[in-house]
């Protein structure tokens, strides 16, 4: 592997199946980690529809998808942190598991191989759907 992406679900407090399709790890508020429905190694190419973890769009290839559950009824502009927040738990557990995942896959970190989803397109020039 050679990158992990941070994402939010987008979703309330409980883990729902689109989530455990779409990620490889998924926080839940108090901290748990739940393990997605494909294995990180599904991310390694060739990529099999409906078979990997498709949490990025077109930059799924080599990259880890950790989702924290949370952030529904969130917007952007004007930025509402909708109904369930990001925990510091989460955040904290999500930093975890990135160096968990970084010491065993031997990804350096660096704004390339540790990013957000909303910084993919500005930093890896992969286009994203706004």
């Amino acid at each position: 592997m050679r990158r992990i992406h941070w994402h939010w679900t987008a979703g309330g407090s409980a883990i729902a199946e689109i989530e455990q399709d779409s990620y490889h790890e998924i926080i839940s508020p108090d901290g748990r980690v739940f393990v997605g429905d494909f294995p990180i190694a599904a991310n390694v190419p060739p990529l099999r529809p409906g078979n990997y973890a498709a949490h990025t769009l077109n930059a799924n290839s080599y990259a880890i998808g950790i989702a924290c559950d949370a952030m529904a009824g969130a917007t952007e502009r004007p930025f509402r942190w909708g109904t369930n927040p990001l925990t510091s738990v989460q955040i904290e557990m999500m930093l975890k598991r990135t160096m968990h995942h970084c010491r065993g896959y031997g990804i350096g970190v660096s704004r390339e191989t540790t990013l957000s989803h909303a910084e993919v397109e500005r930093t890896l020039g992969i286009p994203q759907k706004n």
